[in-house]
């Protein structure tokens, strides 16, 4: 018997957002991967919708040296200014 065919032992993951800890057998058949419920996954998605995590710091001026600085002269804006 092929070892392929054998079901795999179940994995144990750490919810990121309770701490609780789950098994499953593979990230496809747990949807809510990487929580450990639906509930942890939506609480998780709210604090993302309400901006409570940021992917990153708000940019500061001069943060960015390799960015050239804007030709000067003539500039349309589409404004009509």
């Amino acid at each position: 018997m092929p070892a392929d065919s054998e079901p795999a032992p179940p994995r144990e993951g750490r919810c990121p957002r309770c701490g609780k800890r789950f098994a499953y057998a593979s990230v496809k058949a747990h949807k809510p991967f990487p929580f450990c419920s639906p509930k942890c996954r939506n609480v998780d998605l709210g604090l993302w919708f309400r901006e409570e995590y940021k992917i990153s710091s708000p940019l500061q001026p001069g943060s960015n040296e390799d960015e050239e600085d804007p030709p000067e002269g003539d500039f349309d804006d589409g404004t009509g200014r």
